[in-house]
């Protein structure tokens, strides 16, 4: 059967101010009408019922994300004792759903996307899970087909083509690329055979937990003590004993870099991973100077700006250019759009400079 788990324990520093510790970016109404954790839990629904659907997050953070997803079973939401990045999240998850469903398939995919239109993702997750359900052992992902020479997204080089799947192409993978300086992004574009790595997966539990068995083995064998304690008395312990132990890597880079068969196929829907404001005001409708704006907002002689007012007092702008403007929770941000890449150095500042009360 295919299990979703969905990622979510980013804490979301790139959307400061109104991205907090209490309201990271995956709680948060930043496009729609419903907030990015119930957009992708309702996306995969059609897909995955509630009671094959885990949500992996912060300990701090579970009280607010059932709060937001009632529909799931109290036991479906799992608390994370630490930030570990995606390789424990991962593991963590297989286990469970493994315990679950030997032979269970993963959707694994962050909490925090805007992919439409939703059809054509059910599309695509179908036809990855019928490659995982002919070939066990394989590792799928989905590439994004490249726009601009994009130094915010980790690449993945495509080799040849297998099969086209339900009509979705699959093809082997060469290797996996970190965030690429603006020369290299410029190249890989150019070259046509690179895909944005769009951190959704699918494959195998068991297959995962092989994985990090035979690249990862010492996160694995925490992994496996973790497991073997899950639904006895000492599951909470063994998971915050194990898991503070646990190093930071992610999965691509603790798994996907190194596995023999992995897989991707080209994405028939549009993404978004909304990473800073500028990829928000990409989704916002604009205005004739090219200003995107979110609340009340009053730009004059502004041009290609990002203004948004959350707290529903008004922002009046006189003479800007290429400047990002947020108002939320008694802070405000004033910046230029070609330094947001700064804004988690920034964040992670205020608490050492006494404004921790803002972070």
């Amino acid at each position: 059967m295919l299990h979703a788990v969905i990622m979510a324990g980013g804490s979301g520093t790139r959307f400061w101010p109104k991205s907090r510790r209490d309201s990271p970016k995956q709680l948060l109404r930043l496009f729609g009408e419903r907030t990015m954790i119930q957009q992708t839990v309702a996306r995969i629904a059609p897909l995955v019922p509630p009671e094959r659907t885990l949500v992996v997050t912060g300990a701090d953070q579970v009280a607010a994300t059932r709060a937001q997803l009632p529909e799931l079973p109290r036991e479906n939401l799992v608390a994370e004792p630490c930030p570990r990045d995606t390789a424990p999240c991962v593991g963590l998850a297989a286990w469970i759903v493994a315990r679950r469903d030997p032979e269970g398939t993963m959707v694994v995919m962050p909490a925090d996307h805007v992919i439409e239109p939703a059809e054509a993702f059910h599309q695509a997750v179908a036809a990855a899970a019928s490659v995982i359900d002919d070939y066990p052992s394989t590792l799928v992902t989905f590439g994004i087909q490249p726009t601009r020479p994009e130094v915010g997204y980790g690449y993945i080089e495509r080799g040849s083509r297998l099969e086209t799947r339900n009509g979705i192409p699959v093809y082997q993978v060469v290797q996996f690329r970190e965030k690429p300086d603006r020369e290299t992004a410029e190249r890989f574009l150019a070259a046509g055979r690179f895909v944005w790595n769009s951190g959704i997966f699918l494959w195998k539990a068991r297959t995962i937990l092989e994985e990090l068995r035979e690249h990862r083995p010492g996160l694995a064998e925490r992994l496996n003590r973790i497991g073997a304690a899950l639904g006895t008395e000492a599951a909470f312990d063994t998971l915050r004993e194990e898991y503070e132990a646990m190093e930071r890597v992610p999965i691509d880079r603790a798994v996907l870099e190194k596995a023999r068969d992995v897989r991707v196929m080209e994405a028939p829907y549009q993404w978004n991973d909304v990473g800073d404001w500028r990829a928000l005001a990409s989704l916002l409708p604009r205005d004739a100077a090219q200003n995107a704006t979110q609340g009340d907002v009053v730009a004059r002689e502004t041009t290609n700006s990002i203004i948004v007012s959350d707290d529903g007092g008004l922002i009046a702008t006189l003479g800007l250019e290429d400047l990002v403007v947020i108002q939320s929770g008694k802070a405000t941000l004033v910046a230029s759009k070609d330094k947001l890449d700064q804004l988690k150095a920034l964040v992670e500042s205020l608490g050492n400079e006494g404004f921790g009360a803002y972070l």
